[in-house]
């Protein structure tokens, strides 16, 4: 190959990059803040349908994906044990967006992007205790300005909500729970491993096409409990705001974009390179909102989310150099 043609190489893996890291930013920060504007200003206060509608389609288009544009190849589930991983994983996924989707009605998203800066905590003490994981002493150091810096934020958010704070921190402990307990159940380093067989792990895609439709099962019953008159008020909605359905149609479709570029970002880089735009698209996301929003920010709770960003910074390094 000539030094022209692998110029050009370059540059065209280069601008797909890119493209891929700007389809997740936009995915991921858009999901955000149009569940804010759904559940806190457009009157739509219906989080468990909302996580409903996600699911709905991260399963309908997971399946398109796969089967059909066969972005990666069907892996079949091959035992009565992988299903019951799959369907617990998908039971504790329910719950960290459900969680998530609920604390947007009480908390702005600059504060619900604090309190879930503090996953790596949560994910450390979950493998401490789950895996007997133990990380360097620098490493779980890097912790404590994780923790201090949303203590600091609580302390001068003007728009502190205390169910919300507790619902958006059950989310943070329930996703990290479930990092841990998909890296236990579904990944594998060999044959011999005690929890599972290397015939059973899956990639994340087909994994979401898994747990999805057991994500929907799940709760639609929580919504039939919890939310019984969600279609009349929607129908509702829908007379009243020409674009709600379309609102709607937009943020479920996110909701899979932000998983499928997930995929497609950790596939083509890595997953320090994520972990280090994660950090970003916080901070882009923060600024967007306080933009869109207008939702009043102090010194105070800026001065604790920037410590806590940088905690999770420092969380990563001492991560990596201490391996």
């Amino acid at each position: 190959m000539s030094s022209t043609q692998q110029s050009s190489s370059t540059k065209k893996q280069t601008l797909f990059i890119a493209s891929l890291i700007i389809l997740w930013y936009s995915s991921n920060i858009g999901v955000l803040l149009l569940n804010k504007f759904l559940l806190s200003n457009y009157g739509f206060r219906f989080p468990i349908f909302l996580t409903m509608c996600h699911m709905s389609a991260c399963a309908f288009l997971s399946y398109v994906s796969i089967v059909f544009m066969k972005l990666v190849p069907l892996q079949p589930i091959k035992s009565r044990p992988q299903f019951l991983k799959i369907a617990t994983l998908s039971v504790v996924f329910c719950g960290s967006v459900v969680g998530g989707n609920i604390s947007l009605r009480y908390l702005p998203v600059s504060f619900n992007q604090a309190v879930g800066a503090t996953t790596p905590f949560f994910t450390a003490l979950f493998a401490y205790f789950m895996t007997f994981k133990r990380e360097a002493w620098v490493t779980y150091g890097a912790l404590v300005p994780v923790v201090a810096g949303v203590v600091i934020a609580s302390g001068g958010e003007p728009g502190f909500h205390w169910f919300g704070f507790i619902m958006c921190l059950s989310a943070t402990a329930a996703r990290a729970f479930k990092s841990v307990l998909q890296g236990i159940l579904l990944s594998s380093e060999g044959p011999a491993c005690a929890f599972h067989s290397y015939s059973e792990k899956l990639n994340s895609m087909n994994l979401l096409l898994y747990m999805s439709p057991i994500a929907v099962l799940v709760l639609v019953p929580a919504v039939l409990i919890m939310e019984p008159n969600v279609l009349e008020v929607i129908l509702s909605l829908g007379k009243q705001h020409r674009y709600m359905w379309l609102l709607l149609f937009i943020n479920s479709t996110m909701a899979y974009s932000a998983n499928l570029s997930n995929f497609l970002v950790t596939k083509h880089t890595s997953a320090l390179t994520l972990q280090v735009l994660g950090n970003a698209k916080g901070a882009v996301a923060v600024v967007i909102s306080i933009l869109l929003f207008r939702n009043p920010v102090t010194v105070v709770g800026i001065g604790g989310y920037t410590m806590t960003v940088l905690g999770v910074v420092a969380y990563g390094e001492a991560k990596r150099r201490f391996r």
